[in-house]
């Protein structure tokens, strides 16, 4: 498997994600995707944009050829305007993301690369959405899973995602931490390569509870889970303070850092690899990666929508998947 199908979902339809698939098609013919989309919607966008791309509908045949977009169809159930949200589109979105899975499932495809939903509007259409991550684990039967960003010298891996911050502390349980320990540090050696993984887990509070004076959870909660994996053979600081752990010196002796929360470790992330930063969600029975952007309604339809995030997603997923074939 030297050049891996990657399946590959444009998110949103009157979002940016058409016009990135198209784009990045376009500036990087190497890459074997395939789309799951309307095909309507991208020969549409094309045609706005002035964008010479050939959309074919793949029906399930061995061969991509070359210099087109093949393209899983799934219809709009609206017809899809840049930058304004239908929420009659979003059964659309999510079935797109079932096709997809059904793809890695069947091993029609080596990795899943999705494009920016909105959460919004698949709510006000009538569905229970919190993210790609908690959906993409219920379609793989309710699979432990954990979100990790990764960007140039820097990877963080969230205990917890998307959750008010005042439910944060009570949905840190050892079990929890454990589990998003082990998940981390399994998968930087089966889909990273790196043989001994180093991992720089978070405090919750400030100064990782300043010895009980600032919060119980850094000693009672982190620390007996750090001591006990530590005791199982794995390489882990912590708890680490989060005002320092950023700092080169702690960063250069570590592989991905663990934080307890989404805002405690990817603002960081986000301002050192912005536009080049990917969205992973480790512990999948498949390989799935992301943009780390919105959909960007504003600029929906405008060509300017930049294609970093997607091509540093697209390669990352082809480089994953060519390591986990030789682990295997």
């Amino acid at each position: 498997m030297t050049n891996p199908v990657l399946a590959i979902t444009p998110g949103e339809p009157a979002g940016i994600g058409p016009e990135l698939l198209l784009k990045f098609h376009l500036a990087h013919p190497e890459f074997r995707l395939l789309a799951v989309a309307d095909p309507g919607l991208l020969r549409q966008t094309a045609t706005a944009l002035a964008l010479d791309v050939n959309v074919r509908e793949w029906q399930g045949e061995n061969e991509f050829p070359g210099g087109e977009i093949n393209c899983l169809p799934v219809r709009l159930q609206q017809p899809a305007r840049p930058g304004i949200l239908d929420p009659g589109n979003s059964a659309y979105v999510l079935d797109t993301l079932r096709h997809a899975v059904r793809l890695v499932g069947e091993k029609r495809a080596a990795a899943l690369v999705t494009g920016p939903v909105h959460k919004g509007v698949i709510n006000e259409g009538g569905f229970s959405f919190t993210g790609h991550t908690e959906f993409l684990a219920k379609l793989a039967g309710g699979a432990r899973v954990v979100m990790m960003l990764a960007a140039p010298g820097l990877r963080v891996a969230l205990v917890t995602t998307h959750l008010p911050l005042r439910e944060v502390a009570d949905a840190l349980t050892p079990a929890k931490l454990e589990a998003v320990i082990r998940i981390t540090h399994g998968a930087l050696g089966r889909k990273f390569g790196i043989d001994r993984p180093r991992l720089q887990v978070l405090g919750l509070n400030p100064h990782a509870g300043e010895g009980g004076h600032l919060g119980r959870e850094d000693a009672e909660i982190i620390a007996p889970v750090i001591e006990r994996l530590r005791a199982d053979g794995l390489d882990l600081a912590g708890p680490v303070p989060a005002d320092t752990a950023f700092n080169p010196q702690h960063l250069e002796r570590c592989d991905a850092v663990v934080a307890m929360y989404h805002d405690q470790g990817l603002p960081v992330l986000k301002h050192m690899g912005f536009g080049r930063s990917v969205n992973i969600t480790l512990g999948l029975p498949f390989i799935r990666t992301s943009v780390d952007h919105g959909t960007a309604l504003d600029l929906a339809g405008s060509g300017q929508a930049d294609t970093g995030s997607l091509h540093e997603a697209v390669r990352l997923a082809r480089e994953m998947a060519l390591q986990e074939q030789a682990h295997n």
